[in-house]
């Protein structure tokens, strides 16, 4: 097991409590954190800030555990804290689950040599020294993959530090389906800041004509997408986060935090905000749009287009996982043959649908509410770095079948009937044809997230998303009844696809 070590300077105590951020931050379930150093040396107060990270909770009471001999936490990620200083022999451990700790979350060790051989070998050690008025931190990382997490956290400080954001305090906010996550840092005297951390896309292996799905998919590579569909959305009157410090190379943005009140009250859309992103929809629909757009200096970005291979790849993961899942078997090459002939029988009836830029996942965790504007500021828009050029009809079947909350078919007509005026008020538009292209969009997209929802948790471990899938699946049956779609909805029926099932 190869060893990574990162070393640093801790001037003051501030720094050692931004340094238990930076940890807990990079900390996943399974993680031991042994804590190494004398008396003085900061481990009472590093352990304390982690802790109070991983709690989202800055005032937490975090006592010694030198007398209970382990403390429990629960927060982002579980957290047991040990102090073994009292422990007469490594049996104890047992008695203290130690290793049921770890199965549920993480474990912060101190005096961790008392535990013998009983730590782990991929134990993390942070060894704290006194120098000078200070003190040099030391870490450990054994498991290579951990030391990428680490070293990744640590990145995001030094690029905080060189954006003049160096002191402040860092918090967890969300992470998504994708790689990418996000934290709330704060910074005394301004307004909190969100940090994008968006590691370059590692393309998995090639699936079809010796390309990676993500390549045929279209799936954005870098940051440099993000900042790129920023400012044309920006240029183009959209309220999007206003991009504070870049690291295109490392892939980390200091953005605009533009607030937290969502689509939903308690639990449930609401109608006007989803109407009001219709309106938006529809100015935006209304314009041309690029299709490269300059990022840096000698840096652009190219919006693909959603063409038929994205498309096509992006309904097949129903059949790659969505099958297997409810049939216990793969589906079979003739299945696979006519599936795929009748999408492309539909996708033919797309050829004159309208075009415009798709920004792929434009649905309530996406936008926020900002009641206190007017107009389309009142619609902060915050994932987009996924857009395509493709049938602008997508965008209109992602918010009105929004894939995270069940929207009534009351407000989805609302929606569809909103954009159709406001379109029709602009100018020309033929709401025939972009009915078509919603059913067959909507079909399309609802098709997609079933193999999504479902390979998220086969592959990635995130069973949550399971409990999205009868919604998905009533959204189906919604999309198919477009008489345009009649000879695709007689084949998921016939196979079961749009039927109740448990996974």
């Amino acid at each position: 097991m190869t060893e990574t070590v990162f070393e640093r300077f801790l001037p003051d105590e501030p720094a050692t409590l931004r340094l238990g951020e930076d940890l807990a931050l990079a900390l996943r379930r399974g993680d031991v954190l042994a804590l190494h150093g004398d008396l003085g040396t900061g481990k009472t107060t590093l352990a304390r800030s982690l802790i109070r990270a991983l709690a989202g909770d800055p005032e937490l009471e975090v006592p010694s555990p030198t007398f209970t001999l382990v403390q429990v936490y629960d927060g982002r990620l579980p957290i047991q804290h040990f102090d073994l200083y009292r422990l007469s022999s490594e049996e104890e451990l047992d008695e203290l689950g130690f290793d049921d700790a770890l199965e549920q979350g993480a474990a912060l060790v101190e005096w961790p040599e008392k535990a013998g051989n009983r730590m782990p070998a991929s134990a993390i050690r942070v060894e704290l020294t006194e120098e000078g008025t200070g003190r040099r931190v030391r870490i450990v990382v054994p498991d290579a993959g951990a030391a990428t997490r680490f070293a990744r956290s640590f990145a995001i400080r030094d690029f905080l530090e060189r954006s003049g954001w160096g002191e402040a305090a860092r918090s967890y906010f969300t992470g998504d389906a994708s790689a990418r996550a996000y934290e709330i840092v704060v910074r005394e005297g301004h307004a909190p800041r969100v940090l994008m951390n968006s590691p370059e896309l590692v393309l998995g292996p090639p699936v079809r004509d010796g390309r990676a799905y993500a390549e045929i998919a279209h799936t954005a590579r870098t940051v440099a997408a993000f900042v790129a569909l920023d400012r044309a959305l920006h240029e183009a009157g959209v309220s999007v986060p206003e991009i504070h410090a870049q690291d295109l190379e490392n892939g980390f943005l200091l953005i605009e935090h533009l607030g937290a009140q969502g689509f939903l009250l308690d639990g449930k859309p609401v109608a006007e905000r989803y109407v009001a992103a219709a309106e938006l929809l529809a100015m935006l629909h209304g314009k041309s749009w690029p299709d490269r757009i300059e990022v840096a200096p000698g840096v652009v970005h190219t919006v693909p287009p959603f063409d038929r291979d994205a498309m096509l790849i992006e309904v097949e993961l129903l059949l790659d996982w969505y099958v297997p899942a409810v049939t216990g078997k793969p589906a079979d090459a003739g299945l696979r043959k006519e599936y795929v002939r009748l999408w492309n029988a539909v996708i033919d009836r797309l050829e004159h649908a309208e075009k415009g830029l798709v920004q792929r996942d434009f649905h309530s965790p996406n936008i926020i509410w900002r009641a206190e504007r007017s107009g389309f500021d009142r619609l902060g828009i915050i994932d987009f770095q996924d857009a395509l050029i493709g049938p602008a009809a997508y965008d209109v079947a992602s918010l009105a079948m929004d894939a995270r909350v069940t929207v009534p078919e009351k407000i989805e007509a609302a929606v569809t009937k909103t954009y159709v005026a406001a379109r029709q008020a602009a100018g020309e538009f033929d709401a025939e044809s972009f009915a078509e292209a919603y059913a067959i969009m909507a079909a399309q997209r609802n098709s997609k997230i079933l193999g999504i929802f479902v390979r998220l948790d086969r592959r990635d471990g995130k069973p949550d998303y399971l409990k999205h899938l009868p919604r998905i699946r009533d959204y189906l049956r919604r999309a198919l009844a477009h008489p345009a779609l009649a000879e695709l909805r007689d084949f998921y029926q016939v196979h079961g696809f749009i039927e109740d099932a448990k996974l």
